[in-house]
C-alpha cells in the first residue's frame, strides 16, 4: 500500500469521526456531516485527503525601498584636503602676497628691498554624527530583507548628504561676489519663499564667464552648481540648437549634465539659499518669505573640501537593549581658497515685481 493511499484512508478515518462528533452535537444527519467533511477536504487539500484551514501568510519582499538623495559629486570638483583631517582639527591654507614690482630701465640704485607678507586662511573640521539607531534581533532573524544593511546604506547616504550641503555652504561666498539674475518674473521655490524672483538664464551665466575672464581664471576646470528650478529655467532660456549644444556636451560620469560659456554645468535637488540681505543660509536653517535661490560657479583651484571617511560605531548583541546598536560619524570642512576670492561667484535670484 502506497503512502498515499495510507494518508488519504487516515484523512477519511478523522472525517468520519469528525463528523460523527459534530453530528451528534448539532442533530445534523452524519452521513452529511461526514460526507460534506470529505469533499471539503477534496477541494482545500487536494490529492492529500486532509480537512485544512485558510491560514493568511504574510508576504514580504526581499528588498527594502531606501531614501532617495541628492548627487553630490561636485565635492570633487575642487582642492582636496581630505589627508588633513585626521591630523587636527585647524586647516591652514597659505596665500602669496603680492609679487615683486616691476620697473622698466631701472635708475634708481641700489633698489629698495622689499618683504612677501603671506597671508595663512584657515577653516576648522566639523564632526557630522548621527543618532544611534536600535535594530531588534527578531528584525534580524525574522524578516526576509537585511535591515542592517539597509540602516547602514541609508544612514551613511544621508550622513553624506548633509555634510555635503555644509561644504557647499562654506564655499559660499558674501554679497559682494555675487551677482543677481536677470530674467522674467517666476514664483519663488526655495522653502517656505513666496512672491516673484527673476528666473536664472543663459545671460546670468555669461556675466559670470565675463567675470572669470576677468579675473585670469583658466578657461579649463570651471563648474556651475544650480538646482533643479534653475535648470529648468535655463534650458528655457536656450534656443533649440543651443540646447543641443548644451546637451551633447554632458558628461554624466563626471557628473555634468552640460556646457555652457565654459562652465561645466552641474545639478542636485536643492544649492544654496541667500536672504534678501545677500547673506548665505545653511542648509539647516529655516525657510523664510524673502529667501532667493542661488547657483554657485567656481574654479576647481578656488574652493578646498576636506572629508573624511565614514566611520561606523557598532555595537552588535548589545546585552542592556537586547539588539544591535549602530551610529555614524564624519569629520569634514572647506573654505574659499583666495583671499581674494577670485574664481568663486554666486548667481542670487533677484527679487521681481
Amino acid at each position: 500500500m502506497g503512502k498515499k493511499t495510507v494518508i488519504a484512508l487516515c484523512a477519511i478515518l478523522f472525517n468520519v469521526v469528525t463528523g460523527g462528533f459534530i453530528a451528534s452535537a448539532t442533530g445534523l444527519p452524519a452521513w452529511s456531516v461526514i460526507g460534506g467533511g470529505t469533499a471539503l477536504s477534496a477541494v482545500m487539500g487536494g490529492n492529500q485527503g486532509s480537512l485544512n484551514m485558510a491560514i493568511q501568510r504574510e508576504i514580504w519582499m526581499s528588498t527594502i525601498v531606501e531614501g532617495l538623495f541628492a548627487d553630490n559629486s561636485f565635492l570633487s570638483k575642487a582642492v582636496n584636503a581630505d589627508a588633513f583631517v585626521n591630523q587636527g582639527r585647524t586647516v591652514h591654507v597659505p596665500n602669496a602676497g603680492a609679487p615683486s614690482g616691476v620697473k622698466k630701465n631701472r635708475t634708481d640704485l641700489p633698489a629698495a628691498v622689499k618683504v612677501r607678507t603671506d597671508k595663512d586662511l584657515v577653516f576648522n573640521l566639523d564632526e557630522f554624527t548621527t543618532d544611534p539607531i536600535r535594530i531588534p534581533h527578531a528584525d534580524t532573524v525574522e524578516l526576509s530583507y537585511s535591515k542592517r544593511e539597509s540602516v547602514i546604506r541609508g544612514d551613511r547616504s544621508t550622513l553624506i548628504e548633509k555634510v555635503s550641503e555644509a561644504i557647499l555652504f562654506s564655499w559660499a561666498p558674501e554679497a559682494a561676489n555675487t551677482i543677481k539674475t536677470t530674467g522674467a518674473a517666476v514664483d519663488a521655490h526655495t522653502v517656505a519663499a513666496t512672491g516673484k524672483r527673476k528666473a536664472f538664464t543663459k545671460h546670468d551665466v555669461n556675466a559670470v564667464m565675463l567675470k572669470f575672464n576677468r579675473q585670469n581664471i583658466p578657461q579649463s576646470g570651471r563648474y556651475l552648481l544650480i538646482d533643479a528650478d534653475m535648470h529648468a529655467q535655463l534650458l528655457e532660456s536656450l534656443t533649440e540648437n543651443e540646447a543641443n549644444a548644451f546637451h551633447a556636451l554632458a558628461d554624466v560620469k563626471n557628473g555634468t549634465i552640460g556646457k555652457l560659456y565654459s562652465f561645466n554645468i552641474m545639478m542636485r535637488s536643492s544649492a544654496l539659499r541667500y536672504t534678501s540681505a545677500g547673506k548665505a543660509k545653511e542648509s539647516t536653517t529655516a525657510g523664510a518669505a524673502a529667501d532667493n535661490a542661488a547657483a554657485l560657479a567656481w574654479h576647481e583651484d578656488s574652493v578646498c573640501r576636506a572629508l573624511g571617511e565614514v566611520v561606523v560605531f557598532d555595537n552588535p548583541g548589545d546585552a542592556t537593549y537586547y539588539s544591535d546598536i549602530l551610529s555614524f560619524l564624519l569629520r569634514c570642512g572647506g573654505r574659499p581658497m583666495r583671499d581674494d576670492v577670485a574664481g568663486l561667484c554666486a548667481i542670487v535670484q533677484d527679487a521681481a515685481a
